[in-house]
């Protein structure tokens, strides 16, 4: 399967693709319309010699997709805001008022977008590796080995991590959320198959794709489970700081090994890959057609995909 560059994530009602600094995020609207915005993200590191750095280059990808993720969130959500704004009872404004109102709006947002992406960390950390790890130290009146100790804390970070994405997925919104997540992955899939991308030919192909975020993050999972094992100290409080300290080592490890499945068909590779599939049974649903549709426009937003399937189709031949 040839690599398209292109990759999204489902947002409220709606897909974000992105291609290189170019992204596009497309809402269905209340009114059913379409609503597509372009745009370009940097990311935190201008500097390409420093950004493409292995190891280095996952970590600030993974802080880079939940700056972006928010960002794509939030302004998916502004379309379905209640309108509680009595229009009468508005002061009228002069352009400059205006503007000064818009700048002001603007730093708040950033200001509340960089708090949560934040504190979406510290969760994360708290919930999926420290949680875990005191919980595995109950055990160790009982259990001697620190190998099993370790192992232990794994399966109770994979325990949290698969309960957690499968009861949101029982919640109405973040079913639909997960139903644009196969709109996305069934996009992509249909042009790195060789097909054009139309609504039937997304519609036959497949909701699982190896470069996704809910594989990374299990990826993520496996490989801690690795290093907590044959990384190991004596000192609690310098295992507690050990963890943190190799977080961004092992996520930029994944993304490694993401990066290389969604570019190999090996078959050891693909094995590996399986897991992260099987996970994605949750995490995405099968869209409808509406859905299909605006997965389609996010994606010609930001790619042009008819030369590329042209060079697929003759690389078949």
């Amino acid at each position: 399967m040839k690599y398209s560059g292109i990759g999204g994530q489902a947002v409220m009602e709606g897909v974000m693709m992105k291609n290189q600094e170019k992204y596009a995020v497309a809402v269905r609207k209340p009114d059913h319309e379409i609503e597509v915005k372009v745009s370009e993200y940097t990311g935190i590191i201008r500097n390409k010699k420093i950004r493409n750095m292995p190891i280095l280059r996952g970590v600030f990808s993974f802080i880079e997709s939940l700056v972006l993720g928010m960002q794509t969130l939030t302004y998916s959500a502004s379309f379905f805001e209640d309108e509680e704004v009595d229009e009468k009872k508005k002061e009228p404004m002069t352009e400059e008022e205006r503007r000064r109102q818009e700048q002001k709006e603007k730093k708040q947002e950033n200001a509340m977008m960089g708090g949560t992406v934040v504190l979406s960390i510290v969760l994360a950390v708290a919930v999926f590796m420290m949680l875990p790890y005191y919980l595995s130290t109950l055990f160790q009146k009982v259990i001697t080995s620190q190998w099993v100790i370790a192992l232990l804390e794994g399966v109770i970070r994979l325990v949290i991590f698969i309960g957690y994405v499968a009861l949101i997925s029982l919640m109405k919104d973040i079913r639909r959320v997960y139903m644009y997540h196969g709109a996305e992955h069934k996009c992509i899939n249909c042009i790195e198959h060789g097909m054009d991308l139309t609504v039937d030919n997304v519609r036959k192909s497949s909701r699982f794709h190896k470069r996704c975020g809910t594989s990374f993050l299990l990826i993520v999972m496996l490989v801690s489970i690795l290093f907590f094992m044959f990384i190991r100290v004596d000192s609690p409080i310098l295992r507690v700081v050990l963890r943190l300290l190799l977080i961004p080592v092992i996520a930029g490890v994944s993304y490694e090994f993401i990066r290389l499945a969604g570019r190999s068909d090996n078959a050891v590779v693909n094995l590996l890959s399986k897991p992260g599939l099987w996970l994605q049974g949750l995490t995405t649903k099968e869209p409808d057609d509406e859905m299909i549709e605006v997965g389609i426009a996010s994606v010609e937003a930001v790619f042009d995909w008819k030369p590329y399937v042209e060079e697929i189709r003759r690389e078949m031949k």
